[in-house]
């Protein structure tokens, strides 16, 4: 039977160690709670990191944080301190999030944290690979995993992908700025759908998938 995998930055459960034993608590808010209702209805799997470094987790506890993390239909993709600090407090925050918002003056283009974004990018497309089967959609989720899609299509171009951008993308002229710009794209781009919010987002990325990635627009 198909399933819907839903790949986030984060898992819908936070994961508190206490005596060698792991509970995991269902999160409130945000993108877990908009997601509820496709995570528990059907056949759904739901792929991210689990909120704890490698560096926190003794390697005995390993097998419970799996098996709590299965109860709520999760599977875990294992960081690192340096992998979280370079791909999610680095490129993802300060880099994305203040230019896809327009302010460019705070947006800082750090080539290490590039590629910690790429390396982690891999392994959660890797990690999707590995539970995928050849009738699952993949639902890719914000803009910590935009190179995903176009990984994941390289391996498993049997697979349907969709991509939703849950902050603004950029006018072309601020995207612009960004030296990676053409890797993002081309990221995005291996997604059979692609969503926005908004209208003017859906320009912005037509703007610049035309210009930065070779693009061309479907007749009619």
């Amino acid at each position: 039977m198909s399933k819907t995998i839903i790949i986030s930055n984060r898992l819908p459960v936070q994961l508190q160690i206490s005596e060698g034993e792991i509970k995991a608590i269902p999160s409130v808010g945000g993108l877990a709670t908009g997601m509820k209702s496709v995570h528990q209805e059907g056949e759904s799997l739901w792929i991210g990191w689990s909120g704890l470094t490698r560096e926190e987790i003794p390697e005995s506890l390993e097998p419970k944080i799996d098996a709590a993390l299965a109860l709520h239909g999760c599977s875990k993709v294992p960081l690192s301190q340096k992998e979280v600090a370079g791909f999610y407090f680095g490129f993802s925050n300060r880099t994305v999030w203040p230019l896809f918002h327009y302010f460019l003056e705070y947006a800082e283009f750090d080539l290490a944290n590039w590629k910690v974004y790429e390396e982690v990018n891999r392994k959660f497309a890797d990690a999707i690979v590995e539970k995928a089967g050849e009738e699952d959609v993949i639902w890719v989720h914000d803009y910590q995993l935009q190179l995903v899609p176009g990984r994941l299509r390289t391996l498993r171009p049997d697979v349907t992908i969709g991509f939703f951008l849950h902050i603004p993308f950029p006018p072309v002229e601020l995207f612009a700025y960004l030296p990676w710009r053409t890797s993002v794209l081309r990221g995005l781009l291996g997604s059979d759908v692609l969503a926005f919010q908004t209208e003017q987002s859906v320009t912005n990325f037509r703007d610049a998938a035309l210009r930065y990635a070779g693009a061309r627009e479907a007749d009619g």
